[in-house]
């Protein structure tokens, strides 16, 4: 017999990187299901907007996932307007492609400070908020990125297979525990993070609603492999009875070496340049801040 389904009415959650995107989808999809809603982004004025369209008491906050005290005042400002917090979606990410030996070192730099620390923070300050009251769920978002390594995007793919790493280990860490561990991995995703992106053979790109839709999913039956769509569960698990020379040629036959490496540089440029901005030590004055897929 299959488990009941869990019932999200009146439960809190905290979505970083929630003025746009993926982040924004999950928000609206989080407030059907009847939840109560706190989105934090460092554009602090896309997250008022975001909440002000979303409606049913959302609440914004300004956050900068690369500071773990802002962290920490995000999800103080979500308890103290919403209640404690029963969800976290570590959803704020940036991508910025190109070959690896062509990255400088602060595109590096900038990548790794919210793809991977971002992450850690909000798992550190809402994981023992989840153990001293019993009861939680921590959704990271990672890619399908971070199942291999794709050229193009070496950095990112990285902070993402950091990301699944990082979640795998600390569910393991908890499973003695009521804390539920959940991984989104979603393929390309049509957001401005994918702006100029190829599309993979027999993988189709999906939504942010799609992505939001299977977040909702893995909250009410709690699951830890979340893929977005879920035919590429199934693929994953073919490459990963394949010798390393059959993944590659596989990988060659389904474009997916393409996916990355030949993405149009004219469609990307705006996205590029507001990741690029998104360095929480430049001037806000110096143009629009955004961190989310």
């Amino acid at each position: 017999m299959a488990k009941q389904a869990r019932i999200l009415t009146g439960r809190v959650a905290a979505i970083t990187g929630g003025g746009r995107g993926i982040g924004k989808a999950t928000a609206q999809a989080l407030l059907r299901q009847g939840m109560k809603v706190g989105i934090g982004d460092i554009d602090l004025a896309a997250a008022q907007e975001a909440a002000k369209e979303l409606g049913g008491g959302t609440e914004a906050f300004g956050l900068d996932v690369t500071r773990r005290e802002s962290m920490a005042a995000f999800l103080d400002g979500v308890e103290e307007k919403l209640g404690p917090v029963d969800v976290l979606v570590n959803n704020a990410g940036i991508m910025q492609l190109g070959a690896f030996l062509a990255e400088d070192d602060a595109t590096t730099q900038r990548q790794i400070d919210i793809n991977v620390s971002g992450v850690l923070y909000g798992m550190k300050e809402v994981l023992p908020r989840f153990l001293d009251r019993k009861t939680g769920h921590l959704v990271n978002i990672a890619s399908t990125a971070g199942k291999a390594g794709f050229p193009g995007g070496a950095t990112y793919c990285g902070t993402k297979h950091f990301v699944i790493g990082l979640s795998e280990a600390v569910r393991a860490e908890l499973r003695e525990t009521p804390i539920e561990v959940s991984c989104v991995m979603p393929g390309v995703v049509n957001t401005e993070l994918a702006a100029g992106l190829k599309e993979a053979r027999g993988v189709r790109n999906v939504n942010p609603e799609d992505v939001a839709d299977a977040i909702v999913e893995a909250l009410r039956h709690p699951r830890f492999d979340v893929f977005v769509p879920k035919s590429i569960g199934p693929i994953n698990k073919i490459l990963g009875l394949l010798p390393r020379g059959g993944r590659e040629a596989f990988a060659r036959a389904l474009k997916a070496d393409q996916v990355l490496a030949g993405a149009d540089p004219n469609a990307r440029r705006a996205y590029e340049l507001r990741a690029a901005r998104s360095e929480p030590a430049l001037d806000p004055g110096e143009g629009e801040k955004q961190l989310t897929p």
